[in-house]
């Protein structure tokens, strides 16, 4: 064995290791935090195989100018934190001139994705002065005069806990005693869009304080009013206390009292029981900005599998049959080298799952076609490869040379094969992503992959095999086991 074939043997076995231990062991995610890798390794499930929640939301006024650009913005935004929510494969598109379609797979609490989804997340430092008012109060702002009497319900899914720096702690919680929205308006400070993106961050609080804290930091101009308000307004000048609710969609989040100034505009919200869980989300909806256009939802429920498991039992089972069909064929064809042939195949699954789970592949019903295409693929080139290793044997060559002669001439029509699918996959996925045909881009995804692997298998996997089993093999003395 030369010393090059003992590198791609070694690279070979320890791919193939690595592919057999993410595909085959019941690991949940490859985590080393020491070097900041968290991989989810589980096998992700569409729409049409796991079922989900749909929501149609409706513009709540379908006029004014630049319409259509606000209602890209907020699909863009929608798409955005659905992602944020670790949602595999969402159908986000436009159904009309005033109407967004979300469809969220495998959603484990579709209320909260639905009410993060709507939320405008307009986040307001409020000046409420001597009065104070519990987390979950509806409030009027001067950013939002006229809430809805039900915004409480609609946004109460965020409800952190929370203190500003060098403020004082309050309870969260809808409460039960508010019945109606008071009439005075509040003079709204800053807002969430004067909020530095990259400043907002989950850590733990200082000594003796280990709840969860999102820092913020306030920038622009604003930071300069922000400052001063509080430079003003806090106990250690007033000598009483004066509050400063954070208020998001008009429910009041927090309503501290400063105790002191805060010049620099930068600060932390303490989060309550929610935990880190609860942070991460206050994060997600700020990071990415209020919605251009208000919305409500038109319509929701909660889908089952358009499939039904006895469908996806029957699509395995057809798709085992069909394998095993092609792996008798190539066995009882090519003998020895249809043996290689379907080793090289087994690998060539094996790879392509783990790329599925560590790549995140949503799998659906087309996806699942196109990983079943994709092998007809590979046993594309690799009959390629046969039929130009047997035309070598008959021209009297000997084994070693006829196998690297015959891969040599196969190469030119594996390659271009290879890149005529591999354009058609780019024009599908194009197709998918421009008018949010997901399935469609589910399929190009995994034919895509397919291909890749097709072609390593095929050129370095299946070559190496015949190489390691024949170069050594007196063909003269096993003619049968080639079918020549």
């Amino acid at each position: 064995m030369s010393g090059r074939t003992r590198l791609w043997f070694t690279i070979i076995v320890v791919i193939a290791f690595a592919a057999m231990m993410i595909t085959f062991m019941p690991m949940q995610s490859i985590s080393y935090p020491s070097l900041g890798i968290n991989i989810n390794t589980t096998l992700r499930e569409g729409l049409d195989l796991s079922g989900g929640s749909q929501v149609l939301l409706q513009a709540t006024n379908c006029s004014g100018d630049n319409l259509s650009d606000r209602m890209d913005n907020a699909k863009r935004i929608i798409e955005a934190r659905v992602n944020g929510l670790g949602v595999t494969e969402p159908i986000v598109q436009l159904a009309g001139d005033c109407r967004i379609l979300v469809e969220l797979p495998a959603v484990g609490n579709p209320a909260e994705a639905i009410s993060l989804v709507q939320q405008t997340g307009r986040l307001e430092f409020v000046d409420a002065g001597a009065d104070y008012y519990p987390e979950g109060a509806i409030i009027r702002t001067t950013g939002n005069p006229s809430p809805k009497a039900s915004a409480g319900q609609d946004t109460g899914v965020i409800t952190p806990t929370a203190t500003v720096t060098s403020t004082e702690t309050v309870t969260t919680g809808l409460p039960s005693g508010q019945t109606q929205i008071p009439d005075k308006v509040y003079n709204t400070i800053v807002t969430g869009a004067d909020l530095d993106p990259t400043a907002l961050k989950v850590g733990l609080g200082g000594v003796g304080n280990n709840q969860p804290e999102v820092a913020f930091k306030i920038v622009g101009q604003a930071a300069q009013t922000f400052g001063a308000f509080t430079q003003g307004n806090n106990e250690q000048t007033l000598g009483r206390q004066y509050f400063m609710c954070i208020v998001l969609d008009n429910v009041v989040q927090s309503c501290p009292s400063v105790k002191q100034p805060l010049p620099s505009g930068e600060g932390v919200i303490t989060v309550g029981q929610g935990g880190v869980d609860e942070a991460n989300r206050l994060v997600n909806l700020l990071r990415y900005g209020a919605l251009p256009i208000s919305l409500e939802i038109a319509q929701s429920q909660t889908i089952g599998p358009t499939l039904g498991g006895d469908s996806v039992r029957a699509s395995i089972i057809a798709g085992l049959i069909g394998l095993s069909v092609v792996a008798l064929f190539m066995m009882l064809y090519y003998r020895l080298p249809g043996v290689i042939a379907v080793i090289a195949l087994l690998l060539y699954a094996t790879i392509l799952l783990a790329l599925f789970k560590l790549l995140g592949v949503v799998l659906t019903l087309p996806g699942i076609a196109g990983f079943i295409l994709s092998v007809g693929v590979a046993v594309d080139a690799n009959i390629l490869i046969f039929e130009r290793l047997r035309e070598e044997l008959r021209n009297g060559r000997r084994l070693s040379t006829a196998v690297s002669v015959g891969f040599e001439r196969a190469w030119t029509s594996i390659r271009d094969s290879n890149i005529s699918t591999l354009i058609t996959c780019g024009i599908l996925f194009w197709f998918g992503n421009a008018f949010g045909a997901s399935v469609v881009k589910g399929f190009a995804v995994t034919l895509a992959l397919g291909v890749f692997v097709s072609l390593f298998t095929a050129v370095f996997v299946t070559r190496l095999l015949l190489h390691l089993v024949l170069d050594r093999m007196n063909y003269t003395a096993h003619a049968r086991l080639f079918g020549v």
